[in-house]
């Protein structure tokens, strides 16, 4: 008996250390990249599941939430310019051995008035947390200013880019974000990232595939080139001299 009252006794502080969870889902698992692609704009949606079924009280705190869509690492190397003698020479350079191909975020606020730095940095929240792996022991401040200089280079061709405010969330319980892929997305596995912030801390995240690839012609061409890379390499010498053979044939003859 005594013990039947201990567990009912605990039972609200046992709901009340539980998490909340999030059901996050994104409208298109798989994205085919044809010859006239121009982009493709995802929906990333969910729902959060309280302790007990339970929506946030009014006198609760509301929670945020941040989506965070990644394409696959590559290996990227940046080269910094310096005019010589009027005229511009690549002076010094940095290789990345992992750098995300693409980066996107979207919250519900601005990043930096949910979570401070160090946990921006450990679930590399924003670009300026991105954890980059330079090749080179190079000094600290030589190191940021390439790390900047990465960054920059990758927003100037949107494949990375922040877009704070972009997050809706109804009754605090569903919420929705709208992430725009742009045409020169690479391909590979990406993931979708979803967390739940409160009061400074990440209480939940859920992460979800998305697979983007080549299709049609597109695909024929990349898996022959990767495939059967000395044919292909033939083949495309043949064909490249066809057409300037034939191009000079026409110029002859008009």
């Amino acid at each position: 008996m005594k013990r039947a009252w201990a567990l009912a006794l605990a039972a609200p502080l046992v709901m009340g250390q539980a998490k909340p969870e999030l059901v996050p889902d994104v409208s298109q698992r798989d994205i085919e990249i044809a010859y006239s692609f121009t982009g493709a704009e995802l929906l990333l949606f969910g729902a959060i599941l309280y302790p007990g079924g339970r929506a946030p009280g009014q006198d609760e705190r509301p929670a945020d939430i941040v989506v965070v869509i990644k394409g696959p690492t590559e290996s990227v190397v940046v080269r910094e310019k310096s005019k010589v003698a009027g005229i511009w020479v690549n002076a010094a350079q940095m290789r990345y051995r992992s750098a995300p191909s693409f980066y996107a975020m979207a919250s519900s606020r601005p990043i930096r008035q949910l979570v401070d730095e160090r946990t921006r940095a450990i679930y590399e929240l924003g670009l300026d947390s991105l954890q980059l792996s330079p090749a080179s022991g190079a000094a600290p401040a030589v190191q940021q200013r390439f790390d900047r200089g990465l960054v920059d280079l990758k927003r100037r061709t949107g494949l990375f880019y922040e877009a704070p405010g972009a997050v809706e969330i109804t009754g605090g319980v569903l919420y929705r974000a709208r992430l725009r892929i742009p045409a020169r997305v690479p391909v590979g596995r990406f993931t979708a990232e979803t967390f739940l912030i409160r009061d400074g801390r990440v209480l939940a995240a859920a992460v979800r595939p998305i697979a983007i690839r080549k299709s049609g012609f597109e695909r024929f061409v990349a898996t022959s080139a990767d495939q059967h890379a000395i044919a292909y390499g033939l083949i495309a010498v043949g064909v490249s001299f066809l057409f300037g053979w034939g191009a000079g044939a026409l110029w002859r003859r008009f």
